[in-house]
């Protein structure tokens, strides 16, 4: 049981004090009958709550999956930049936000969700949740970047990187590689290859735990996680399994 007002509210009817006017105007039926007490509670699950004869549906949780352009901020507001809220524009929920960052200048898959348990559980340094980066490197990467990303990168802080999985997918004066890293600090990718001498110009995730970027979800769309892809992602949640 909730309130009335925080239920319409986070089902995106409007503000706390914007649906309290609503109530409080006779706007809102609870079961047919009009309420005007904003903290009469209602059962998301039995009752029927309307709003100008419209049938509001309110749901607990979303969860989306993002594909992030470049110039758009990780974050829920921005002053100066768009956010990746302002491309998720028909959410039922007022409260998503996305699970983690990418860089501003960084492309690909951003998780957005209102789930704080499972974001802090995929966040969570203990996990080490895999995640796998394309990249366009300057400088030629080779067999001994390989080697030296499998033990670990001195990045300048306390303990070098976990150990990384670095696929090389073409050599040359500006590379093309995969990266899968078992951690997240700050401008890790960047800094992994700046620590040998090379510079990232090109940076994409392209996976996150069990999720993968959809090769036809173009930059700045999203869509909602397919049954398959939440199931996976909780099961991914409650594994104890810890990569090495």
């Amino acid at each position: 049981m909730i309130r009335l007002d925080k239920f319409l509210s986070e089902a995106g009817v409007g503000t706390r004090s914007e649906v309290k006017k609503q109530i409080r105007a006779g706007l809102v039926t609870v079961n047919g009958r009009p309420v005007r007490a904003p903290e009469q509670k209602v059962s998301p699950e039995r009752d029927t709550v309307c709003v100008r004869a419209e049938k509001i549906t309110y749901t607990e949780f979303e969860y989306y999956l993002f594909h992030k352009p470049a110039g758009c901020v990780s974050a829920t507001e921005d002053a100066g930049h768009r956010t990746v809220m302002d491309y998720l524009t028909d959410t039922a929920r007022r409260d998503l936000f996305p699970v983690g960052r990418l860089d501003i200048d960084t492309e690909g898959l951003l998780l957005v969700t209102n789930d704080g348990a499972l974001a802090h559980a995929l966040l969570s340094p203990a996990r080490h949740v895999s995640k796998t980066y394309y990249a366009k490197v300057s400088g030629n990467v080779s067999q001994a970047d390989v080697n030296l990303f499998e033990k670990g990168v001195d990045i300048g802080e306390k303990a070098p990187t976990r150990p990384s999985v670095l696929e090389i997918l073409r050599e040359g004066e500006e590379s093309e590689i995969l990266l899968t890293i078992y951690e997240g600090k700050f401008h890790q990718v960047k800094r992994m290859f700046q620590a040998v001498g090379k510079e990232v110009v090109y940076l994409k995730r392209i996976s996150m735990g069990p999720l993968r970027l959809p090769e036809d979800l173009p930059a700045g769309a999203y869509r909602p996680l397919t049954a398959e892809e939440l199931a996976a992602l909780k099961k991914h949640d409650r594994s104890e399994e810890i990569y090495e």
